[in-house]
């Protein structure tokens, strides 16, 4: 059964241009992992665009082979990258997967 797993961020940054460039960076390593994890079918990022002081600012939006396939993604070597690009850009996040 396949998974969907959705990350949302707040970005750590304070003004908008940082946090526009630091989204779009996160945007550009996240999405090339597509064809290079194994199991990971679709991957898009997206930026907020509407109401940013009331909503988080880049949410991930995944879909993966299985639960299986998830697991494997979260310790790939090229996630662990892009893990390391991210981590120091974001203030708070938050995620859910589920079963389709």
């Amino acid at each position: 059964m396949a998974v969907r797993h959705f990350v949302t961020w707040k970005l750590a940054a304070e003004d908008a241009a940082t946090r526009a460039a630091d989204a779009e960076g996160i945007r550009t390593n996240l999405e090339s992992l597509v064809g290079v994890v194994p199991g990971l079918r679709s991957l898009e990022v997206r930026a907020n665009t509407l109401y940013p002081e009331n909503n988080w600012d880049i949410i991930l939006i995944s879909e993966l082979d299985d639960a299986e396939a998830l697991a494997a993604y979260q310790v790939h070597p090229a996630h662990l990258e892009v893990v390391e690009f991210v981590k120091p850009r974001v203030g708070d996040r938050a995620s859910i997967d589920f079963e389709v």
